[in-house]
């Protein structure tokens, strides 16, 4: 393989690593475990700040491989059926040589709300800029309903609910990613809610589509 030939294959490889968020030493069908802690408060009547720490390990969720933290302001008063959100996430992935590679950037978020058949619906639009670690930048639009059943069980308030959500990355990547989850939400106390979910994720790299199963739990306190 000539030099220049030899070069653009090593950054096809990284850009593929990093667009795809995947690392290679996960087999199809890994089994992961993902970890949510984050805060909200409101600033006045019209806005909220929310923060968010996440935390994902795959290979039978055994090795960290992935950690954001995320930053944002939602305006809430322009509707009761829409909030409109800016925010800033700093990422890490870990990639297959096991070393940390950056991937930062704003997202802008568009959330509808409703009902249907008594259940809460949500369609949230998501606008993600990355600057990527030795890679080009990109844009990907993600795309994710909600459906939380009209229901409250036990003293905790437990809601069942599903969701689906779509990656698109612009360019020549396209749709690559789909997300489907099941899980259910609780009242700990006043201030605190918590949740857990499966989630079944299918992602496209270098042409083939993985499976990863990932049990997720998150934990959020409201001021």
């Amino acid at each position: 393989m000539k030099a220049g030939n030899k070069t653009r294959f090593v950054v096809t490889v990284i850009t593929a690593v990093l667009i795809s968020e995947v690392c290679f030493a996960f087999d199809d069908g890994d089994f992961q475990y993902w970890s949510t802690a984050g805060t909200s408060f409101d600033i006045d009547k019209d806005w909220k700040i929310t923060v968010a720490e996440e935390l994902r390990f795959g290979n039978k969720a055994g090795n960290l491989y992935y950690h954001h933290s995320d930053v944002g302001f939602v305006y809430k008063s322009f509707a009761d059926w829409i909030d409109l959100g800016v925010n800033y996430r700093q990422a890490y992935v870990k990639d297959s040589e096991d070393a940390w590679r950056e991937l930062s950037g704003p997202h802008f978020n568009i959330t509808l709300k409703g009902q249907l058949f008594d259940c809460d619906v949500s369609n949230r639009g998501r606008f993600q800029y990355y600057n990527a670690e030795y890679n080009k930048d990109f844009w990907r639009y993600r795309n994710k309903v909600t459906v939380k059943l009209p229901v409250e069980l036990t003293k905790f308030k437990i809601q069942p609910y599903l969701a689906d959500e779509v990656f698109f990355n612009f360019g020549d990547v396209g749709y690559n990613r789909n997300r489907f989850y099941s899980g259910a939400s609780f009242t700990l106390s006043k201030n605190i809610k918590a949740g857990i979910f499966y989630m079944w994720q299918t992602s496209k790299s270098g042409g083939t589509w993985k499976d990863t199963h990932v049990l997720g739990t998150d934990l959020k306190l409201y001021f």
